[in-house]
């Protein structure tokens, strides 16, 4: 069915099909003429009708109305023998004998006709699958039955015979069956290999196939341009040369063998400005870093030659050199355009995500919803591609309101080999490693990274359709490794018949130097100089990336400095306007006239009115929506993703209202005045690793809007390990980003098993050193209020991580008031809120989180008045001092203990426990600090109720002081 879904596409058949004459229609009717010669005929045009019956004659689609449906199915993709099948069935009951293959009048020339342009679709389908692609020409490619002349019953006999061809050939009513294959040939089994009738879309579909037709594939370029490509094929195989003879063995993954990447990257760069463009967000892995940087962004060589040598500059930790970022402006025929390389870990995909959210906050500051300003282009390895599935959770959010950048320019830089991995038996399923875009119709352009011109018409298509069409597109750089994995690696052990070729293959600027040489266009003395000249900027420690602006406008940068340079506990003032708080709780909870929603929600939002007039105390979730509304009314904009947000996984927060008559959707945090700072919230796709990194990048593009991720359960955090471990944790160390997101990790042990129970605190705490993040844990509403508002108010720019509640969220004691919502600020440590006689105090419990409601209500069962309760709410950076400050009222201490829910391996136990010996050794160093909490355990949670109840009573009666029996 192929080749018949090619004819649909094309829709060349339905104007061949008209020539027929009215009378041999008429002799059809009635007719057996689904037997003898014509029967394939019929049975082709059924086939294209079945598709679309709008692609056959008016005269044909009327008479297939009439007919019996296939299986009852209507119209759909059957296959070939059941159509045939169908038609016998027919035969059967149509008894009236006739001639039809003399008296029909459809001639020999036009069933050729019809195969002809068949021919035609398969080469738009399948031509890809026998293209010249490969430099090294290792590959022997199975042969594609469908692109055989015999297939489709046509011969060289029929070579100079005219056909029509429709669009092949604009201009020309009929050209040689010659003319056709030749050209189909060029256009799409030549250097280049157009994956694109997949696309749905007929658009999209007919632009590239335009674009491709129109010029077989290989335009004429002037000689301008074919020096510039060789210009730059220069610079890219000269950095690696010099490297290589400076630095011999030091890993630098060297872009040899695909040094196209460099006049590729310059030829989409200026493209993109001339659509003025102002920015473009570039993420790639190590292979050919360095080449992009010094080549393409415009990094001095000096700088790069001093990472070199030792003698650079460095703060924090730093990075290897192959994973450095930079930023840079160059000049476009449509202004300056500012190029970012984002930083990446070696994780080798995950950092398209976070440029992906780089991208999206950098439209969101120009408010650009189409995406026409800012344009990401993410370059892979071909191995990485295939293989990690952060690709799928990138693609997938492509075309999402909370994620769509208005489509990324993706490039592959396919060396044909995974590290060591055989790509073609071992490193993918597929037929090819970029297969896995179609799930989102990219087209995706696969070219021999040997043929620069090629490369430059796929280039400049590439981002044609990216603006034209605000989706994702694929470049397939087909290349090869000439130096292995890295320079200190040795490929011959693992590949040794590629390493052969490799071994006697011409470079891409030698190949194309002779070429332009042979063509007149170059002399060997002009090849000699840009060789030359380029390595004598090079050593001279010259900018050698072209169009490299000096002096950029500086309106195309965010401005971090109100956010350097801060002590981690400088002053911020959380407290607000009690009378002003009223007015915006009032706001949010305004639902329009006439906008009926679920009756639940409403009884939430009645309640609210009830909080707001201090009728009630103040719950959770609406603590926290006031603090996003008093953000928003102080000028700071928030964004909140995650599975589910809108409505909160536990209920509670119903930030997105939904109308019960029509499904349409309010949005009160959206509607509280006019010129309001944008607040974004969106339920995520399921994904968590790459939401995440979408969500770290937004935040450390932005610093002024509050990033607020949320997991549907703080353990399917553990799906992102990456980017907490290798961004959020570390990125400022390394790279110097600083970075404000929150993170809200549902955690609590209520008996909902391993899975549901802990969001991992041990692991963020293990992370945790030199200030890098914060990890809290709130157990009132005023307290998730002001933490909120201190994130963003506060000019620190750290990551927080938040255990935020599952059944506090509507605990009977987990409630605030609005005083303390108004006149408080966020407390590092709650010292005892009981009634309690300090004198009297001996035994002190210090605990986080829900725990602390649990021993509460058991000290209260048991009269329990010599026992004080102690809450951690800030774990990291550890609150010492306040610590210090809550038992410096209890001197008759005899007995302190740390409780926890989590097993002893497990928590804040390891990780904190140092931290409070300290402070209790400052108050009394005779004092020990014991351990009340589960025992080590290999899962976090137990999964049956009655087990995780007695746990639980031990977990109490163990941090209380007594035994659970008495």
């Amino acid at each position: 069915m192929a080749s018949t879904q090619a004819l649909t596409d094309t829709g060349f058949l339905v104007t061949e099909v008209k020539t027929m004459q009215e009378s041999s229609m008429e002799l059809l009717w009635g007719s057996s003429h689904i037997s003898g010669g014509n029967a394939a005929y019929v049975e082709e045009l059924y086939e294209v009708y079945l598709q679309d019956p709008n692609d056959v004659p008016e005269e044909w689609r009327t008479y297939f109305e009439k007919l019996p449906q296939v299986n009852g199915s209507g119209h759909q993709d059957v296959p070939h023998s059941a159509v045939r099948e169908h038609f016998a069935k027919i035969a059967k009951v149509r008894t009236k004998p006739l001639s039809v293959q003399n008296d029909l009048g459809v001639s020999e020339h036009e069933r050729k006709q019809v195969r002809v342009i068949q021919l035609i679709g398969a080469f738009r389908q399948r031509g890809h699958q026998r293209a010249d692609l490969d430099p090294l020409k290792l590959h022997i490619r199975p042969p594609v039955p469908d692109l055989d002349l015999h297939y489709h019953k046509l011969s060289g006999a029929d070579f100079d015979t005219l056909f029509q061809t429709g669009s092949l050939f604009i201009g020309k009513d009929r050209v040689t069956l010659r003319e056709i294959v030749d050209t189909l040939e060029q256009t799409y089994s030549a250097s280049i290999g157009a994956e694109f009738m997949h696309i749905v879309a007929t658009e999209e579909r007919q632009w590239i196939q335009q674009r491709l037709e129109s010029v077989r594939s290989k335009p004429v370029y002037g000689d301008d341009v074919k020096r510039h490509l060789l210009e730059r094929l220069t610079a890219a195989e000269g950095l690696g040369k010099v490297l290589a003879s400076k630095y011999p063995g030091v890993k630098r993954f060297g872009l040899e063998g695909g040094e196209s990447l460099i006049p590729m990257m310059d030829s989409m760069i200026q493209r993109i400005g001339s659509y003025e463009a102002k920015e473009i967000v570039i993420s790639m892995a190590h292979r050919g870093r360095l080449n992009v940087l010094v080549n393409v962004l415009g990094k001095n060589p000096a700088e790069l030659f001093a990472e070199f040598e030792g003698r650079a500059e460095y703060h924090g930790s730093a990075d290897v050199k192959y994973h450095q970022g930079f930023s840079s402006t160059v000049e476009t025929p449509g202004g300056e355009v500012h190029l970012a390389l984002a930083f990446n870990p070696s994780h080798l995909e995950i950092g398209a995500p976070v440029v992906e959210g780089s991208v999206r906050a950098r439209q969101d500051r120009r408010k650009d919803s189409e995406g026409k300003k800012v344009v990401p282009i993410i370059l892979h390895g071909d191995a990485a591609f295939a293989g990690q599935g952060v690709v799928m959770e990138t693609f997938q959010m492509s075309q999402t309101r909370a994620y769509k950048t208005g489509g990324t320019i993706h490039v592959v830089i396919n060396n044909q080999v995974g590290f060591t991995t055989s790509e073609r038996e071992d490193a993918r399923s597929t037929e090819y490693c970029t297969d896995v875009a179609k799930m989102v119709q990219a087209p995706i352009f696969h070219v021999n990274g040997d043929d620069p011109e090629a490369v430059l018409l796929v280039s400049q298509m590439a981002v044609d359709y990216r603006q034209q069409f605000n989706k994702d597109v694929v470049i397939d750089l087909i290349c090869y490794r000439r130096r292995g994995h890295n320079e200190a690696d040795e490929p011959f052990g693992t590949q040794p018949l590629m390493y052969q070729k490799i071994k006697v293959q011409r470079t891409t600027r030698d190949l194309y130097a002779d070429k332009l040489i042979a063509e007149g266009v170059v002399n060997k003395a002009d090849d000699d100089e840009l060789i030359e000249s380029y390595r004598s900027a090079l050593e001279s420690g010259e900018h050698v990336a072209k169009s490299l602006v000096h002096e950029p406008n500086e309106k195309l940068f965010v401005d971090w400095s109100p956010y350097l340079g801060h002590d981690w506990d400088c002053s911020c003032d959380t407290s607000i306007d009690l009378k002003k708080m009223q007015e915006l709780a009032a706001k949010t909870n305004e639902v329009p006239e006439g906008f009926p929603i679920q009756r639940q929600v409403a009884k939430i939002y009645e309640d609210r009115h009830k909080m707001t007039a201090g009728a009630t105390p103040i719950n959770w979730g609406y603590a926290e929506t006031l603090a996003y509304a008093s953000l928003l009314d102080a000028g700071y904009p928030v964004r909140l993703t995650g599975q589910d947000v809108g409505r909160g996984t536990f209920s509670h927060r119903h930030a997105v209202l939904h109308n019960q008559s029509d499904g349409s959707v309010h949005v009160p945090l959206q509607n509280m005045a006019e010129e309001q700072p944008v607040f974004t919230i969106h339920d995520s796709l399921l994904s968590e690793e790459a939401v995440l990194a979408f969500e770290y990048g937004y935040s450390t593009t932005l610093p002024n809007v509050l990033v607020v991720w949320e997991a549907q359960f703080g353990d399917f955090a553990n799906g992102a390990q990456v980017v907490i471990d290798q961004f959020i944790a570390s990125g400022e160390h390394k790279w110097q980003r600083l970075c404000g997101l929150t993170m809200l990790l549902p955690h609590g042990y209520e008996g909902q098993g391993p899975e549901h129970s802990s969001a991992r605190l041990e692991r963020y705490l293990q992370l945790c050193a030199e200030h890098n993040m914060q990890v809290c844990v709130p157990t009132t509403p005023a307290q998730v209020f002001h933490m909120l508002r201190r994130q963003a108010l506060r000019p620190l720019r750290k990551p927080l991580i938040v255990m935020s509640p599952k059944s506090l969220l509507r605990h009977k004691e987990a409630i605030s008031t609005l005083e303390e919502l108004a006149d408080n600020q966020f407390h590092n440590v709650l010292g005892e809120t009981d009634d309690l006689d300090p004198e009297k105090i001996t035994r002190v419990v210090l605990c986080s989180g829900k725990v602390y409601y649990d021993l509460r209500e058991r000290r209260r069962d048991r009269e329990m008045s010599h026992v004080a309760i102690i809450r951690l709410e800030q774990l990291y950076p550890f609150p010492e001092t306040e610590l210090q400050e809550a038992l410096a009222a209890y001197n008759g201490i005899a007995e302190v203990v740390w409780c926890q829910e989590e097993p002893m391996n497990q928590g804040a136990w390891y990780a904190s426990q140092h931290h409070m010996r300290r402070v209790i050794n400052r108050h009394n160093p005779v004092l020990y600090l014991d351990y009340a909490g589960r025992d080590a355990s290999a899962s976090p949670a137990a999964g049956y109720m009655a087990l995780h109840v007695a746990q639980q009573q031990q977990v109490i009666a163990s941090a209380l002081g007594f035994s659970d029996g008495e």
